[in-house]
């Protein structure tokens, strides 16, 4: 696909390249579904237009030039010659319409994530990652398909100002302040769930955490990433995928 670059401003640029990354990290990682889910990317200066994934692309195919720009009734504002997942339009302009900080919203339907969406209890404080979601994460219950814009208020009022989203019997979500947060927040989310089923695979009694330690949890990932979160490990994430395939920059 011949490049879009010049067409757009430098700031929608550099979060195309974002996106197009974050796309290409949750294939290497195996939280793809073949074409279905989507991560989306408020476009800067531009109101409450977003980016995301063409429909009938692979994760892995992914690139700058290729995701679709829309707005909040699902009007293609570039054309790129393709078309979007109604499903994932209902999900995702739902939450950038009511949320402002909702720069990224990241959703997938990845095996461990929706493996704990099914139970009962939801994600346990059974390990250090589990208490970083913990600290911010709401459940939505199942309603099928996300076809029926009906829905959108209910699962706003589900996440409010959280980050974590589970979606019941469905898969999970994260929402970030950028793009690289957004996709650390899903490493956490998605880490902690496999940690879940592995542990309670052994069929043993769990140990959970102490409350008190997961009050003061925000003050320490603070601390420990030097107030940066995501700034940290994002840039890291670019270098890697540069190393693999750089094709997602075109």
């Amino acid at each position: 696909m011949t490049s879009i670059k010049e067409k757009v401003s430098p700031e929608e640029w550099e979060t195309r390249v974002h996106l197009a990354a974050a796309y290409r990290l949750v294939a290497h990682y195996g939280w793809d579904d073949l074409i279905f889910t989507h991560i989306s990317a408020r476009v800067p200066n531009e109101g409450h237009q977003f980016l995301i994934n063409p429909y009938g692309f692979l994760f892995d195919e992914i690139t700058a030039s290729s995701l679709v720009k829309i707005d909040l009734d699902g009007n293609i504002i570039l054309e790129t010659g393709h078309f979007i997942n109604p499903a994932g339009f209902t999900i995702h302009s739902a939450i950038h319409a009511a949320r402002e900080d909702a720069v990224c919203v990241l959703h997938t339907h990845s095996l461990y994530g929706t493996a704990v969406s099914a139970q009962k209890e939801g994600l346990l404080p059974i390990a250090q990652t589990s208490l970083f979601p913990l600290s911010g994460l709401a459940y939505h219950d199942y309603e099928g398909v996300a076809l029926n814009a009906d829905e959108k208020p209910r699962l706003v009022a589900d996440l409010g100002a959280k980050n974590f989203m589970m979606l019941r019997n469905h898969g999970v979500l994260t929402v970030g302040k950028s793009v690289g947060e957004a996709f650390l927040f899903m490493y956490l989310l998605e880490t902690s769930c496999r940690i879940q089923i592995l542990a309670q695979s052994g069929g043993k009694e769990l140990i959970h955490t102490a409350p008190e330690i997961l009050d003061g949890i925000e003050a320490q990932v603070a601390a420990v990433t030097k107030g940066l979160g995501a700034d940290l490990v994002f840039p890291a994430l670019l270098r890697k995928l540069d190393k693999i395939d750089a094709s997602y920059r075109d």
